[in-house]
């Protein structure tokens, strides 16, 4: 049965030349797992899905689970703002071994409640594990706890990564739902609350930089010492605060550039972080002798 909890990276797609660069891909998809990652997300936000071809999108997918080769759950992001799209990515992850699939909620086109019901409803007929992902700032559209209760009686939707940073969001979600879905918070600074509240861990953006450290957080967390993790949390809480003094995944890239691991190449629209930001990220990174 399928498990997702604990710390589960949502992992950059790195550029070289601006193209793929499959050697960074796999090296850091192996240091994620060497430092006790739980679960690898390829092609979410983080992973510049946007700016990817389809074929691209497929290739990224396929080599992030070769080289995983079922070391821990691969959550393919396969979402789309059209469902027929999103289908057809998800089929394709699920051919190609995918453990899970990531779907956010239709973007731009605004669907009702009983829009994003429908189109969830789709998604879950295609026979793989479908995860929720509810990022209201990103999409202009919010999947209601209610609606989320609605799907969380299918036997496929088994998880949401809620990205709200609302705690009485998380609280409304268990109320409704129980243990039928799995919790899993979308921000990094506000994890540890949700998993406090019953939350079982966090796709995770700073991971990429500190796999290690954020996966124990999530297994003190998960363990109920949420004394130790608070000391983690702590230590790291302004890091986290500085992956989005830009768009993500602008400064979260740069800062594993910094660390030697990748170039920090983007696609258009999305353009190296910023001059002044450079020295602010650099200062934090070099503080926290992670470079």
């Amino acid at each position: 049965m399928l498990k997702l909890q604990g710390a589960i990276v949502a992992i950059i797609t790195p550029f070289k030349d601006g193209r793929f660069d499959e050697e960074a891909y796999r090296q850091l998809i192996e240091r994620q797992i060497e430092n006790g990652i739980n679960g690898i997300v390829p092609c979410g936000t983080t992973g510049e899905s946007t700016t990817l071809s389809h074929s691209e999108h497929e290739r990224v997918i396929r080599v992030c689970i070769e080289q995983v080769n079922g070391r821990v759950p691969v959550i393919a992001g396969t979402g789309s703002n059209s469902t027929a799209e999103a289908i057809s990515l998800t089929e394709h992850a699920m051919k190609d071994g995918a453990d899970a699939a990531l779907s956010v909620t239709p973007y731009y086109n605004k669907p009702s409640q009983e829009g994003l019901y429908q189109h969830y409803r789709e998604m879950a007929q295609i026979g793989i594990p479908i995860v929720l992902y509810n990022v209201p700032g990103r999409c202009g559209v919010d999947l209601q706890p209610e609606t989320v209760a609605r799907l969380a009686e299918m036997d496929n939707i088994v998880a949401i990564k809620d990205a709200t940073s609302s705690m009485v969001v998380a609280s409304e979600i268990r109320r409704l739902c129980g243990d039928s879905i799995t919790l899993l918070s979308g921000d990094d600074l506000t994890a540890l609350g949700q998993m406090v509240l019953g939350g079982k861990g966090v796709i995770s953006v700073v991971s990429n930089i500190i796999p290690k450290q954020w996966s124990t957080m999530a297994a003190h967390a998960l363990k109920g010492d949420f004394a130790a993790a608070c000391e983690i949390h702590d230590r790291y809480f302004h890091l986290n605060r500085l992956l989005y003094l830009e768009a993500n995944p602008i400064p979260v890239k740069t800062a594993v550039s910094m660390q030697g691991l990748c170039t920090d190449d983007f696609r258009l629209p999305l353009t190296n972080l910023a001059q002044h930001h450079r020295p602010t990220l650099q200062g934090e990174m070099e503080r926290l002798g992670l470079i």
